[in-house]
């Protein structure tokens, strides 16, 4: 894996408060965008000036009208929709996620995220990120608490967690400006704008997570050069 980049003064390694605001306006196409985290993307992206085009199965379920969001019907397993979604975009952030079946083996993650990979290519988009989970890590900055949780959620849903792998390796390989985003365990508590962030590794200590704060460290990250190229770890 590449190294990140050097970091800005606000960083420091399993204290790192919510990153700096991004500075500039984005076109942004938010992939799993009709609930939790995705929805919370939306919403923040708006909120904070970007243009957003939101991509789901059924564009019934956005719920979120703005002058500045379009929401485009489409499959991250069916590349020609994908393509017609990328159009006038110029980052992806990805919160894909099976909805049920947690238990059976899966390519979702890794099939999808190829699909998004040789989309951006072909459109000439350059910055990604994605969420994953923070049981992925090898446990560099875990808490044994937190890494006997990991485990046991590995043999809970192994097949997604594996599938999750099988995706950042893809990801790894994309030459892509990538950033990982491995949440512990998500909440639907309402934005605070305070926690920490760790770069390639979990967050000491970090046991859980709002969607509405990782949304919003997700943007946060868009225009971070310490993010770049980085997985980073996510907590309160």
């Amino acid at each position: 894996m590449a190294q990140p980049a050097k970091a800005i003064p606000s960083i420091a390694l399993d204290s790192r408060r919510s990153p700096q605001p991004v500075t500039k306006p984005h076109h942004l196409l938010v992939i799993g965008a009709t609930r939790g985290t995705g929805k919370q993307l939306v919403q923040q992206a708006l909120a904070a000036g970007h243009t957003v085009t939101a991509l789901a199965r059924d564009p019934a379920r956005v719920e979120i009208r703005h002058e500045r969001l379009a929401v485009m019907r489409g499959d991250v397993l069916d590349p020609p929709t994908l393509a017609q979604a990328m159009t006038g975009c110029d980052a992806v952030v990805s919160s894909l996620g099976v909805t049920s079946a947690y238990r059976k083996p899966t390519t979702l993650y890794s099939a999808g995220m190829r699909h998004i990979i040789e989309t951006m290519r072909a459109h000439a988009v350059t910055r990604l990120i994605a969420v994953t989970a923070a049981p992925l890590g090898d446990g560099e900055g875990d808490t044994l608490p937190s890494r006997l949780l990991g485990k046991m959620m590995w043999a809970f849903i192994r097949e997604v967690y594996a599938d999750m792998t099988r995706m950042e390796e893809v990801i790894h390989g994309s030459g892509l400006d990538w950033t990982i985003v491995r949440p512990p365990r998500l909440t639907n508590k309402p934005l605070t704008g305070h926690y920490r962030t760790a770069v390639n590794r979990n967050v000491r200590g970090g046991y859980s997570i709002a969607r509405a704060d990782l949304a919003d460290a997700c943007l946060k990250l868009l225009d971070d050069p310490a993010a770049m190229r980085s997985t980073i770890g996510i907590g309160y």
